[in-house]
């Protein structure tokens, strides 16, 4: 591996908080350089509709995004694809080493803006069933399911969206909630009852998935009495899974404190437990993960970490 590649900030993520710290960074005039493993935006290029963003009314991630990335570039931002195995900080020099596949970055500051992926509901077949039946992501997969019917398990605001969004495709959506009431919000949870081809299962959960060509048998479970039954179903079904979101964190484990869902511990400033380290976007504790909080946070973060080198931003 080639010598160190010294910059004054690197960015790890280019979703929304990633792209917006690089703004602000760019602004700040930091060199600094975003790392992106999958694809620039992260989860919401899979968003079909965004209606919730101040100022960008009625459009979907992947154009959300895609303004974004391209107004940082405009800037003068460096976007890299690569995929971050380490992120370390030597205690004497105080300076941190990212490592990609193919090079090694020593930077003064970090921002860590990774994101979360999707949480495994945890049903028997769930894994075997994955792409075959069992999705994650209905702006990916609905289509497959044109006059089907598919059942959504969650019972927030991400299930209820995604089944609303179904509705357009299959004949029938269930959504198949745990507990005995919805966490979505109240409009969203309003659109879905007032919806004829969606209808909700409260107490309920998915014990298992099985069938020959895709998912043609669900066991459920009455979380009241504990009893199961089976249901078969002539056409194969969709199964899609909206219960949470696993956050990448694991990168910083020894650097940062998390919580007990694995969320990195910031404060006010996006600051963690390890001076110079930053975290921004889904990837932190936080009560509301949207698209506009997620821009905050990086431009937060970015700020931060300017202060941090000396370069305060005024206010």
């Amino acid at each position: 591996m080639s010598s160190k590649i010294q910059k004054d900030l690197v960015i790890v993520g280019g979703g929304p908080a990633g792209l917006s710290a690089a703004i602000y960074a760019q602004r700040a005039m930091l060199d600094t350089v975003t790392l992106e493993q999958e694809a620039v935006g992260g989860q919401v290029v899979l968003t079909s509709d965004v209606d919730n963003y101040p100022g960008v009314p009625h459009t979907d991630g992947f154009s959300l995004v895609d303004a974004m990335q391209r107004q940082a570039e405009d800037l003068g931002a460096t976007i890299v694809m690569e995929n971050v195995s380490s992120i370390t900080k030597d205690e004497n020099t105080g300076l941190f080493t990212v490592t990609t596949t193919s090079c090694e970055y020593e930077t003064k500051t970090v921002i860590v803006a990774g994101g979360a992926t999707p949480r495994k509901a945890g049903f028997g077949g769930e894994l075997e069933f994955a792409g075959k039946g069992v999705s994650y992501c209905a702006t990916c997969d609905g289509m497959f399911f044109r006059g089907r019917e598919v059942f959504v398990i969650g019972g927030g605001n991400s299930a209820a969206e995604e089944a609303l969004f179904l509705t357009r495709f299959a004949e029938k959506v269930t959504l198949v909630v745990r507990k005995d009431h919805l966490r979505a919000q109240a409009s969203v949870a309003e659109e879905l009852n007032n919806n004829p081809k969606a209808s909700i299962r409260f107490l309920t959960s998915i014990v298992s998935v099985d069938g020959e060509n895709g998912i043609q048998k669900i066991t459920f479970r009455d979380n009241t009495t504990s009893e199961e039954h089976v249901e078969e179903f002539d056409q194969g079904v969709g199964v899609f899974v909206f219960v949470g979101r696993v956050p990448a964190s694991e990168l910083v484990a020894d650097l940062v404190e998390r919580n007990g869902a694995g969320y990195v511990v910031a404060n006010e400033r996006m600051e963690t437990a390890t001076p110079g380290l930053f975290v921004a976007g889904d990837v932190r504790e936080k009560p509301l993960r949207q698209i506009v909080t997620a821009a905050s946070d990086g431009a937060i973060a970015a700020t931060s970490a300017s202060a941090y080198l000396g370069h305060p931003v005024d206010s």
